[in-house]
C-alpha cells in the first residue's frame, strides 16, 4: 500500500467513526494520525470499547 492509499483509507476510517461515534470531533481523529495507540486510547475513552474491539473494528472497515 502506498502513501496515497493509506491516507484515502485513514480518511475513510475517520469518517466512518465520526458516523458511529458522533461525539467524535476532527481533534479526536486528527490527532493521533501517526499515533495509532493514542488514537485507540481516545476512542476507547469516548466509546468504552477494549482496545481489541476498536482494532478489529477498524480492521472490517
Amino acid at each position: 500500500m502506498n502513501s496515497d492509499q493509506l491516507e484515502g483509507k485513514w480518511k475513510q476510517v475517520k469518517g466512518k467513526f465520526k458516523q458511529k461515534y458522533g461525539d467524535l470531533t476532527d481533534n479526536d481523529l486528527t490527532y493521533s494520525e501517526g499515533k495509532f495507540d493514542e488514537l485507540l486510547g481516545r476512542l476507547q475513552e469516548k466509546t468504552g470499547k477494549r482496545k481489541e474491539q476498536l482494532k478489529e473494528e477498524i480492521d472490517n472497515m
